[in-house]
């Protein structure tokens, strides 16, 4: 009787690891992972996330509207995991400081505003919001809704001189410039 039971356990723990794996590679042919990286001025700098599709859908808007991503509600900036920031040194975003490490990415996304976030939890699973004690750096930007259609999601990093960049977030018509500055 024991061993039954413990091969059904077997069984089901591999049947699980399978799900789970073919899950993972579903979601992704879905949702393709991508890295912008930058080496500038002795920092290297890399965020890591998945690229949904607008698929015909309206990305950005109201929630009345059906908007994929309504304004003022939490996004990942991504699909599927957690949006991953990093950096090996010290930088500012948009004027305010933040630490080299790694980062979990997210956004308040407006019409004309979104706010950038970064939180310490870097590690998770990238829909449930993270927990609002770990952010570690807040700003709001500006949003520009007449850019070209990005059919799907798109995160740049362009470097504007030795120590200056910009994260560019571009998708569908918006697009969104984070001013990173590396501290010497």
């Amino acid at each position: 009787m024991k061993k039954k039971v413990l091969i059904i356990i077997g069984l089901v723990l591999i049947a699980l690891i399978a799900l789970l794996t073919w899950f993972r590679y579903y979601t992704k042919s879905h949702s393709p992972v991508a890295t912008a990286t930058i080496s500038l001025s002795g920092a290297n700098i890399s965020i890591n996330y998945c690229q949904p599709y607008k698929k015909g859908r309206l990305v950005f808007g109201t929630e009345e509207s059906g908007a994929l991503q309504p304004y003022g509600k939490y996004w990942r900036v991504g699909a599927n995991e957690a949006t991953i920031f990093s950096s090996t040194k010290d930088i500012l975003i948009n004027n305010q400081p933040l630490k080299a490490g790694k980062y979990s990415l997210y956004a308040y996304p407006g019409k004309d505003t979104w706010q950038i976030v970064l939180n310490s939890d870097f590690d998770r699973w990238g829909l449930p919001a993270p927990e609002p004690e770990k952010d570690v750096l807040k700003t709001d930007v500006a949003a520009s809704n007449d850019a070209p259609l990005s059919e799907q999601l798109h995160i740049e990093l362009n470097s504007i001189d030795s120590t200056h960049l910009n994260m560019v977030l571009h998708w569908d018509q918006t697009l969104v410039t984070v001013p990173i500055t590396i501290e010497p």
